[in-house]
């Protein structure tokens, strides 16, 4: 395989390239805030899996690029801005699609509106054109001692406002009825938790990029709801395999130059795809040894 792609593919698993990379600040940055990035990604995606709340999230990052996109017009921090983004996002897609018929068209409607100021202000930007690029699809070099800091601090934050709002949100989100015929104010507790997963999106589009954030969001905790109907194993599953994922594809990226996305996207695919293999085994199994047990009833 010839070109810039064989050569990348060639240079994956060059070892003595990834240890020689390991030594510099910005790599070992980058695989604390892919690890700490990870950790958060586990511990939201299954209630974002359990809510039905993807296309919000791909929304919300739309919108997070938005706000980066404009922080880097006017030379201020992308992260801040990516925050106030996807911020400003989940208030409006809680306020204007509070009706569950609403929510697809609100979502996508303020995304592509967006979407189309986000094209407007990296044309606009008149700086390094891998900077704006870097917005849809990461970078290594992206997180920086003030942005680890920041990512440390949102992360702090956001899982901790997690572990106070989880019994009654996941009540919330596995009957919301019920919950709020028994005093559960599950509105603002709508409001919260996509703030909290704006927050949590806008930290991955510095490193894993806008375009390709749901790889962590998404795909490590649909992945755990294929091999365990439990909310806590889901979550510890999910944790395991968004870390694979993050510190694994900075790892990958390493000594080919190829952007972290690709690797986690790929990484994130693969384990879905097998745990998806699992649970169907499983399922297949359960229903061999429920057809043959002696209470099953005879075929006729």
């Amino acid at each position: 395989m010839n070109g810039k792609f064989g050569e990348a593919l060639s240079r994956m698993f060059d070892v003595s390239t990834t240890v020689e990379l390991l030594q510099y600040d910005f790599v070992q940055q980058a695989l604390i805030a892919g690890a700490i990035l990870g950790l958060l990604a586990g511990v939201i995606g299954p209630l974002i899996v359990s809510r039905q709340m993807s296309f919000a999230v791909h929304g919300t990052s739309e919108l997070s690029l938005t706000g980066a996109s404009a922080a880097l017009l006017i030379g201020t921090s992308v992260g801040l801005g990516a925050i106030a983004g996807s911020v400003v996002a989940a208030v409006l897609f809680g306020l204007l699609g509070a009706k569950a018929r609403d929510r697809d068209s609100v979502i996508g409607v303020i995304m592509a509106f967006g979407l189309g100021l986000s094209v407007l202000f990296m044309w606009a930007y008149e700086g390094r054109a891998g900077s704006a690029f870097s917005l849809l699809v990461g970078q290594i070099v992206a997180p920086g001692s003030t942005g680890l800091e920041l990512l440390t601090l949102c992360a702090v934050l956001v899982i901790g406002a997690i572990i106070v709002i989880y019994r009654p949100l996941l009540f919330a989100s596995t009957d919301p009825e019920v919950a709020e015929a028994r005093g559960v104010p599950v509105r603002k507790l709508s409001i919260v938790f996509a703030v909290l997963v704006g927050v949590t999106a806008a930290l991955g589009v510095q490193i894993v990029g806008a375009l390709l954030v749901m790889a962590l969001l998404i795909t490590p905790a649909a992945a755990a709801a294929y091999v365990t109907a439990s909310p806590l194993r889901a979550t510890v599953l999910s944790i395991v395999f968004a870390e694979i994922a993050a510190v694994g594809g900075i790892l990958l990226s390493l000594a080919p130059g190829v952007p972290v996305s690709s690797f986690v996207t790929a990484i994130s695919f693969l384990i879905y795809i097998v745990c998806r293999l699992i649970g169907k085994s499983r399922r297949a199994n359960t229903g061999r040894i429920v057809a043959n047990s002696p209470a099953a009833p005879a075929h006729t």
